[in-house]
C-alpha cells in the first residue's frame, strides 16, 4: 500500500474550499492544511492508533455515563481555526447533534492529539497555540503513544491556559462535567 508523501503535497497556497475539493480526490491519505499549505500525515503507528481509539471510546463512555448531550468523534472529522484545518485524534463536542453529512466540528469543548515522532512538536506548542484561538474549546489533552502520560491543557477561569500532567489516575473535564482516567486510554 503507498502513502501520500511529501510530493503528493500541493506546493502553493490552498483557500478551504480548494483545500476540500483537492482532497476529495485524493485516492489515498491523510491530510490536514495549516495555514493554507498541504501536509501529508505520515501513516500511523499501532500504539498511536490504539491511543487514539481509547481516548475516542473514554470520552463516549464518560458522556454516556453523565446522560450528556454530547458527541464524542474519533479522527477524520475537521476543526477549523483560521487558516487552517486540523483533523485532531478525537473530539468532543456538546449541544444539538450534528448532520450526518457534516464533516466539521465547529464548537469542539474537548480536542485530543495523541503524539506521532513526525509532530510532536506541532502538536505539543503550534496546535496548542492554534486550538486555543477557538471560544468553544475548554480542554486539549496531549497524549504519548509510548507511555502513560497526558498532558491536559484547560481554559481556567479568566482565560488563563492552564496545564497538568497526568500518568494516573482522574482528569477532570469540566465542562462538561465527565472525567477521564489515564488507565482506560492505556488499556491494553
Amino acid at each position: 500500500m503507498s502513502r501520500a508523501t511529501a510530493a503528493d503535497e500541493p506546493a502553493l497556497y490552498m483557500s478551504r474550499e480548494q483545500y476540500r475539493t483537492w482532497a476529495g480526490q485524493q485516492p489515498q491519505g491523510r491530510f490536514e492544511r495549516m495555514n493554507g499549505f498541504v501536509i501529508a500525515m505520515a501513516p500511523e503507528r499501532s500504539g498511536h492508533n490504539q491511543r487514539k481509539m481509547h481516548a475516542w471510546l473514554a470520552l463516549r463512555r464518560a458522556v454516556q455515563a453523565a446522560g450528556l448531550d454530547c458527541q464524542a468523534f474519533g479522527d477524520g472529522m475537521t476543526v477549523e481555526v483560521g487558516d487552517s484545518d486540523y483533523e485532531p485524534d478525537a473530539v468532543l463536542r456538546c449541544g444539538p447533534r450534528l448532520s450526518a453529512d457534516a464533516v466539521v466540528v465547529p464548537d469542539p469543548l474537548v480536542i485530543v492529539e495523541v503524539l506521532s515522532p513526525s509532530t510532536s512538536g506541532i502538536d505539543r506548542v503550534w496546535k496548542l497555540a492554534e486550538y486555543f484561538k477557538l471560544p468553544s474549546l475548554r480542554h486539549y489533552l496531549i497524549v504519548w503513544s509510548d507511555r502513560p502520560r497526558v498532558l491536559h491543557h484547560w481554559r481556567a477561569s479568566g482565560g488563563a491556559i492552564e496545564t497538568r500532567i497526568a500518568t494516573t489516575g482522574r482528569i477532570e473535564l469540566d465542562p462538561p462535567g465527565i472525567a477521564l482516567f489515564v488507565e482506560d486510554i492505556y488499556a491494553d
